[in-house]
């Protein structure tokens, strides 16, 4: 959403630091926000089913029909089947729990076909019994998929990371395989509280 202070971020060998938030997700990168913003009337297969359309560039008239929209609608369903939704995929998304809503919104993300993934703290608030469902549909996801979680419960990142970066105050304190981060004195230190940040 920010232009970055400096450098440039590369998606498949292509610079897209400068385009709008939009363009980057039609060149295949995807996330999801740490608060979601969902539409709370719309069901869950509606929510995909628009945001297939809205790659597909034809979600200017999806409110005439769903019924018409065959490809987006089986497309939309399997996403929320890959996900443990489809039970869900007739109700309003004010009615899921918070954990099916978090999932609804990977979902929303999954739609787009992204290449990378980038997920913020994708089980935050979400109860832990809920997490537990959360966190086995994220592993099911396809490994051809790139995800970079900002995350800072340690259990999550070591569960699912095969390269973590540790940050303090903006900056990199250390980067490697989770085994190495697990070992680092350095980011014991910062989660212990004890490292200082001048």
């Amino acid at each position: 959403m920010l232009a970055p202070d400096a450098g440039e971020l590369r998606l498949a060998g292509r610079d897209v630091s400068a385009l709008r938030p939009e363009q980057r997700v039609r060149q295949g990168l995807a996330r999801t926000f740490q608060i979601n913003s969902l539409f709370p009337q719309l069901t869950a297969l509606e929510s995909v089913v628009l945001a297939v359309l809205e790659r597909e560039g034809r979600a200017h008239d999806w409110w005439r029909g769903l019924a018409r929209h065959h490809a987006a609608i089986e497309e939309a369903s399997a996403i929320l089947e890959s996900l443990g939704l489809a039970a869900a995929a007739q109700r309003p998304t004010r009615e899921l729990a918070y954990g099916q809503q978090r999932l609804l919104e990977i979902a929303l993300a999954l739609a787009t076909r992204p290449r990378v993934l980038l997920l913020d703290e994708p089980a935050a608030g979400v109860p832990r019994d809920e997490s537990q469902e959360l966190l086995a549909a994220l592993s099911r996801l396809s490994t051809e998929l790139s995800i970079l979680f900002i995350e800072h419960d340690m259990d999550i990142v070591f569960r699912f990371a095969s390269r973590v970066i540790v940050m303090v105050g903006g900056r990199i304190l250390v980067e490697g395989a989770p085994a190495e981060i697990a070992a680092d004195e350095r980011v014991r230190e910062v989660y212990l509280g004890r490292a200082r940040h001048g």
